[in-house]
């Protein structure tokens, strides 16, 4: 966008931005991690930066991340959580609420049932009725 400004003085290149309408901010983010279908990357000590422009905004990760295999991890509760949105990333939890109150059942047999139709609140319902 700015053709290789490595050079230019930092609070110049700030006030160019400003003039644009371009916000910076720095973040002080103690860890980011970006899951793949493969792995999940994982940045400590990441410097985060927020850059909005007319009314985007846009963040820059810059750090050495550890690659981590999906599902592995050391335990930690971020881990445990991945696992757990994996299998339920094909059931949004509302409809579960609907299939359950609608069946007559708890949110659990709601879920599997839907899990066993696809995602398919009528097929769901009439399996559990």
């Amino acid at each position: 966008m700015f053709g290789g400004g490595g050079g230019m003085n930092p609070r110049k290149m700030k006030q160019m931005m400003e003039q644009m309408g371009i916000d910076m901010e720095d973040i002080d983010a103690q860890e980011v991690i970006i899951r793949t279908p493969d792995e999940e990357l994982v940045f400590d000590d990441a410097e985060v930066q927020l850059m909005e422009a007319q009314g985007q905004k846009t963040y820059q990760v810059v750090g050495d991340p550890e690659s981590r295999e999906l599902g592995s991890g050391d335990g930690s509760a971020a881990a445990e959580d991945a696992d757990e949105s994996d299998s339920d990333a094909a059931v949004d939890e509302d409809d579960v609420e609907l299939v359950a109150m609608r069946a007559g059942v708890d949110e659990d047999t709601a879920r599997e049932a839907l899990e066993a139709n696809d995602g398919d609140l009528a097929d769901a319902v009439d399996e559990l009725e």
